[in-house]
């Protein structure tokens, strides 16, 4: 069995996790990589964490939703193989973070709807999947899986990651959580970014390089138009600040 480029490791409710798998499929699609999706759930990371004491308050609802999504691709996984996945991936993504964000401000109403049936069975069909995976969405048998896929992304970075985590020319390359980006690289910049990622990922002694200021995301679902640049919030922990460093 041919080994993957890459193995990418997603939550589909993360927009930093979304903007780069899709810098990696602009890549994938000029340099012919190839990639195997894996899971790591956000929620199952901060299973033990006091989600008031550490996270806006929607973010228990997004994170959850997405285990739930998440045990819906781990069953479409097992019963129809890593092409559903890589599908499913794409699908929910596109679902969720590039398309006009909901008329509501509940936010934590908002999230929590992507892990219902309502919104799954739609993107399954699109996607030529039987819709009874939504079945799953109730089921946490499926979430041994999921944890699997994640304690094996994090035995190779460290447990101090969110998502996304990118193992590079597995099985004998390095992991990393990142690279984090707010906005998506025209074609030519996509192709020199990957080069420098995997030229650091190449050096044996490379084990970091952040910043904890970010740009909102550019993204439909955000609010943020294509071209337009998003308010720049420091986040800490896998979260934005309450406050933002600039007004």
């Amino acid at each position: 069995m041919t080994t993957a480029d890459i193995r990418f490791y997603f939550d589909p409710v993360c927009p930093f996790c979304w903007l780069t798998s899709k810098w990696i499929r602009m890549v994938q699609a000029e340099r012919g990589l190839t990639v195997d999706w894996r899971f790591i759930s956000l929620r199952l990371i901060n299973e033990d964490i006091v989600y008031d004491a550490h996270f806006p308050p929607e973010y228990e609802a997004g994170h959850t939703a997405g285990l739930r999504l998440l045990r819906a691709v781990a069953r479409a996984r097992e019963e129809h193989g890593p092409q559903a996945v890589d599908a499913l991936q794409a699908a929910l993504g596109a679902h969720i973070f590039d398309t006009p964000p909901p008329a509501s401000t509940d936010e934590t109403a908002n999230r929590e709807h992507r892990g219902t049936r309502e919104f799954l069975e739609p993107i399954l069909r699109e996607v030529d999947l039987p819709t009874d995976l939504a079945d799953a969405l109730d089921d946490p048998s499926w979430d041994d899986a999921i944890r699997a896929d994640g304690d094996e992304a994090r035995a190779l970075t460290g447990k101090d990651v969110g998502t996304p985590i990118i193992h590079f020319e597995p099985p004998d390359g390095v992991a990393f959580f990142g690279p984090v980006i707010s906005r998506l690289p025209e074609p030519a910049q996509a192709l020199e970014l990957w080069d420098h990622v995997v030229g650091l990922a190449r050096f044996p002694g490379f084990a970091e390089l952040k910043r904890s200021l970010r740009e909102r995301p550019q993204l439909v679902g955000f609010g943020v138009d294509p071209g337009s640049v998003g308010q720049e919030e420091d986040w800490h922990g896998g979260s934005r600040r309450q406050r933002s460093e600039r007004g």
